[in-house]
């Protein structure tokens, strides 16, 4: 299968290059002419605009874009529609608010043009582990790209799912990323607690190895985080600074909306907030986390 990416970024350029490696033709375009030239460099083709990448794909096109939640994805949409055709498809394969998504779906289905919502986790190790896909969109869409979640994915069967309508797969994509704030605060906490305890002075790297096999809190989220303190078992040179990309906040807001009680992600989202203002272990522990995980930045302390 064919297959428009729009968006090379870290993610973007590994999941251009898994599906080069799995036998789909894949033609990618960014604004950074670098960035095309990398994902050249792994296969797949070129296109140094958005009327050079439609004119390039068959119909009915296939257009994955990966770029930034809110009005990027917007203007995105809004430059690609004069090259496409009725029954092309988008998909958003970004972190997009799920109220966005509906809105988008329903305006593009009526002018005539698919739209599929893919909320997309496994960050930079996707290439080699895979991509966990929750897909929200009319069931006929969905199924005509099955060959690329197929490819994508860990196992044809395995990590992605048809989720519901417009909108469903960012919907749980963001509370996915909810679940995993309160996971890396406990985390990062217990750590911190372990770190604290001047009597024992304990190898913190040797702990996480501990709890990585036969523990009940072993996880991948574990395994990233042994790695971090394997590199760096005093977190030294990491500010405790910890960003949020809006999909906490989000689950937060919906958790108020439907009276649900979510006090470990709402307490997780605030600690990241105070992480700002604060010299924490713990906080430079879960930079770290999201840096193995998803190649997230690091704010690095000023040197004294």
């Amino acid at each position: 299968m064919e297959l428009g990416m729009v968006g090379l970024g870290k993610m973007g350029a590994f999941m251009v290059e898994r599906l080069v490696r799995g036998g789909h033709r894949v033609v990618g375009y960014d604004r950074d002419a670098g960035a095309v030239a990398r994902v050249v460099s792994v296969g797949a083709e070129g296109a140094d605009s958005l009327a050079i990448l439609a004119g390039k794909l068959g119909k009915p096109r296939a257009i994955w874009i990966m770029v930034p939640s809110g009005a990027p994805v917007d203007e995105t949409i809004a430059a690609l529609l004069p090259h496409l055709a009725k029954d092309d498809t988008i998909i958003d394969g970004g972190n997009s608010n799920y109220k966005d998504t509906q809105r988008r779906g329903a305006t593009l289905k009526a002018q005539g043009y698919q739209f599929v919502d893919v909320g997309t986790s496994g960050g930079v190790w996707g290439l080699k582990e895979g991509y966990s896909m929750m897909i929200g969109g009319d069931k006929p869409a969905v199924e005509r790209l099955r060959p690329l979640f197929e490819t994508l994915a860990p196992g044809k069967e395995l990590g992605w799912g048809h989720v519901g309508p417009s909108g469903a797969g960012h919907f749980v994509k963001m509370v996915h990323n909810g679940i995993e704030y309160g996971m890396m605060q406990a985390y990062a906490e217990g750590f911190a607690i372990l770190k604290k305890k001047k009597e024992y002075p304990l190898d913190m790297h040797q702990v996480s190895e501990i709890w990585r096999t036969g523990s009940v809190v072993r996880s991948w989220l574990l395994d990233l985080l042994s790695l971090a303190l394997k590199d760096n078992p005093e977190m030294g040179g990491i500010a405790p600074y910890v960003s949020d990309s809006g999909e906490g906040r989000w689950t937060v807001a919906e958790a108020i909306d439907l009276d649900v009680p979510a006090p470990v992600i709402t307490l997780s989202l605030l600690q990241r907030l105070t992480s700002r203002d604060t010299d924490s272990y713990s906080d430079k522990l879960l930079s770290a986390m999201r840096n193995q995980f998803g190649g997230h930045a690091i704010k690095t302390e000023p040197k004294k």
